[in-house]
Formats: structure tokens, sequence, C-alpha cells
């Protein structure tokens, strides 16, 4: 059973900064591409950033362009972090980190697997 592992959520001002990170429990997942989605009350489950299994590549979601970086793990990349600067209170969401077999798949949504997502709390 795989499992994706998130962690450093938690409540900040607006313009500060935080980083979540994401362990995957098998390194098989390391050919894999991952990334994170958000999804806020009322609101469906929308992407964030993802990057690709080899080359690094990264996409983002128009909201978060130029706020946040998500990296990968260039040792074992069975690791993501996400980065988030200039945070807003509309950032406010539960994050889920999510892996699927490319980058287009993920962003798509054919996600293969979820992690059971972190609270980021922006006040204003």
């Amino acid at each position: 059973q795989v499992q994706l592992v998130e962690s450093g959520g938690g409540l900040v001002q607006a313009g500060s900064s935080l980083r979540v990170s994401c362990a995957a429990s098998r390194r098989t997942l390391s050919t894999y591409a991952m990334g994170w989605f958000r999804q806020a009350p009322g609101k469906e489950r929308e992407f964030v950033a993802g990057v690709t299994r080899s080359d690094f590549v990264t996409r983002y979601g128009d909201s978060v362009k130029g706020r946040f970086t998500i990296s990968r793990d260039n040792t074992t990349r069975d690791t993501v972090y996400l980065q988030m600067n200039n945070l807003k209170p509309e950032d406010t969401a539960v994050y889920y980190c999510a892996s699927a077999m490319n980058i287009e798949r993920l962003i798509g949504g054919v996600v293969a697997f979820w992690g059971q997502g972190t609270q980021v709390t922006v006040s204003s």
C-alpha cells in the first residue's frame, strides 16, 4: 500500500511564508510525477503545482504562479516540497499531495495516489 504523507501545514498571517512536504512510502513513486492540489470549503479541488519525474519540469496553477515553488528531492525523488510565499487568505485550504503517471495526468486530476491532506490557514 503506497502512502503519501504530508507535513508542515498550519496557521499563518497574510504575507507570510510556509513550506509543506510530502514523502512517499515507496521508492517506486520516484518514477511518478508528483504535486499538490488544494480544496477550500465549498469549492472544488484545484491543481496547485506539479513536478515531473525525471527532468523536474514544474507546472503551476494560475492563482499561485510567482508565489509558490515546488521542488523535488533530486536524490531519492520520493519527496516533494511546496514553498508558499506571500500567502493570502484565499490560499486557505486543505492541501493534498498527489502522484500520477505523468504530469499531464496529474494536472488533469487523473491521480494514482492521494495523501491525507494538511490544513493551511491564512489569517488576514
